[in-house]
């Protein structure tokens, strides 16, 4: 499904999109609070946006394999959207994004700094946090969701304390929520380099030998700061781009989940099936089928 930003202005050019379910939209509280729930394929999306509400999005299920966002405050991130991930963007700060391979499902809401009047809308919301992981805040969103698909209007006053109690844990969270990578790290070229050899020969074994080249570095040199850069070791990185392309393939494509082990160099159906379950929690089966 071709993304759709419901709040804001700005440009979004889309390759390979491909059809998906919209769940539900809200428009709660007079317009103060909009609450999108869909999903979203495509192999490649630019994004360039500002919107005058404040936005959080949590993602549900799926993912991308690779995530880059540079908002307007400068501190960007690079990564991926996995399940329980929450971005929060300030009201007015616009932000370029670069998604690939994106083949998930997601919960959005924007508030209207009008609603923060008893807030201090420079106390903590300020600033953009990319990427987090927080259960405390992940619950408070689901709730959000659970009154959008309820059979009648939820009360307001309900939604209200929701909404704020969100805010508030914006606000009282560190700037940087997630654990900080050590200070040897790789530049983003290089990282660069590194991902499009890997993305190039998924369907094979990769060396650390042969990603350590693609940096022009020693492969211990390499594979330490290639950890500090990633929190990844090269193995584990290689396996989970492995794992978020077959996600992709899954939920986007009918190949036979055989032919989708062996074109992802796992050893057949077997080895992917036993890596998938131990990374994801569940069966290639069983994810496929969470899409139908």
């Amino acid at each position: 499904m071709t993304l759709q930003m419901l709040v804001g202005t700005g440009e979004i050019n889309e390759s390979g999109a491909r059809p998906g379910q919209v769940s539900l939209t809200r428009s709660w509280l007079g317009g103060a609070a909009i609450f999108d729930d869909r999903e979203w394929y495509c192999t490649r999306a630019e994004i360039r946006w500002c919107a005058p509400a404040h936005l959080i999005v949590l993602t549900h299920r799926g993912g991308t394999e690779r995530t880059f966002i540079r908002p307007e405050d400068g501190q960007s991130h690079l990564g991926r959207d996995r399940p329980g991930t929450i971005s929060f963007v300030p009201a007015g700060m616009a932000r370029q994004a670069v998604y690939e391979e994106a083949a998930l499902k997601y919960s959005a809401v924007w508030i209207a700094p009008s609603f923060l009047d008893t807030l201090a809308p420079k106390d903590g919301l300020e600033r953009a946090l990319i990427n987090f992981s927080d259960p405390l805040l992940a619950s408070l969103l689901g709730g959000l969701r659970e009154a959008a698909g309820a059979a009648h209007p939820p009360d307001e006053a309900y939604l209200e304390q929701l909404l704020r109690l969100c805010l508030h844990r914006i606000r009282v969270l560190p700037t940087q929520p997630s654990v900080a990578v050590p200070h040897a790290k790789l530049s983003l070229p290089i990282v660069g380099r590194v991902d499009d050899f890997i993305d190039a020969n998924l369907h094979r074994n990769v060396r650390l030998a042969e990603m350590a080249a693609a940096a022009g570095l020693g492969p211990d040199s390499f594979a330490r700061r290639f950890k500090a850069t990633t929190g990844l070791s090269p193995y584990a990185y290689v396996l989970e781009k492995r794992i978020a392309r077959a996600e992709h393939m899954l939920a986007a494509t009918p190949a036979p989940i055989a032919a989708v082990a062996l074109q992802l160099g796992f050893a057949g159906q077997s080895h992917f099936t036993t890596m998938f379950k131990r990374r994801r929690g569940i069966t290639p089966q069983a994810y496929r089928a969470s899409f139908s």
